[in-house]
């Protein structure tokens, strides 16, 4: 029994997915837009509280690990599978790097009670506990999505493995690594948005 594949639905599919994306985290830099024309002095002076070089640090890590995305589709349509799967497990290393990095920058935050709710954070000013509310929602749900797309990432890998995902059929691949660039994308936008307003 032949297996059905459609390239041009599973690209089609994808890029309706990753439309919805663009309008999730469109409207939320849409928000984030309005509540910086409230409070200007009050973001600019909460911005200063983030860790810049932690900021930095995981800008060149995503856009580390999206190089290796595109790497492994390369990799893969050349009839290598040994360099596709090398270039998967770089992007997933990178991607735990990034996440390791994200959960201390996290944590310092919340032990000082920097946070929704927290005893520092709720004893500033309005513009401040808007500032961090947006910060731990859009880049939570960054984080989310960078969850997401290394469990894609090792559905593919064991795909590869098992030999379903080839060079003649890799749209799987294809698809993991659009998500991918999308997720690095965004961060590309909030990494200025919220570590260098100031």
């Amino acid at each position: 029994m032949t297996e059905h594949r459609d390239y041009l639905g599973a690209k089609m599919g994808m890029w309706i997915f990753l439309f919805t994306e663009i309008l999730l985290f469109g409207g939320l830099f849409v928000l984030y837009s309005v509540t910086l024309g409230r409070y200007p002095t009050e973001f600019h002076e909460a911005s200063k509280l983030l860790d810049v070089t932690m900021g930095t640090t995981n800008t060149m890590v995503l856009i580390t690990s999206s190089l290796f995305a595109a790497l492994s589709v390369v990799g893969l349509r050349k009839g290598s599978r040994k360099v596709a799967k090398t270039c998967i497990f770089l992007t997933l290393t990178l991607a735990c790097c990034f996440l390791v990095i994200k959960y201390f920058e996290w944590s310092h935050k919340i032990h000082a009670g920097i946070y929704p709710g927290g005893g520092t954070l709720t004893q500033w000013e309005p513009g401040k506990q808007a500032f961090f509310s947006l910060y731990y929602t859009m880049t939570g749900l960054h984080g989310l999505h960078v969850i997401l797309g290394m469990g894609v990432f090792l559905w593919v890998w064991t795909r590869i493995a098992v030999g379903t995902c080839t060079p003649e059929h890799f749209v799987a691949l294809e698809n993991a690594g659009l998500y991918w660039h999308l997720v690095d994308l965004i961060w590309i936008y909030l990494f200025p948005l919220y570590y260098l307003i100031t």
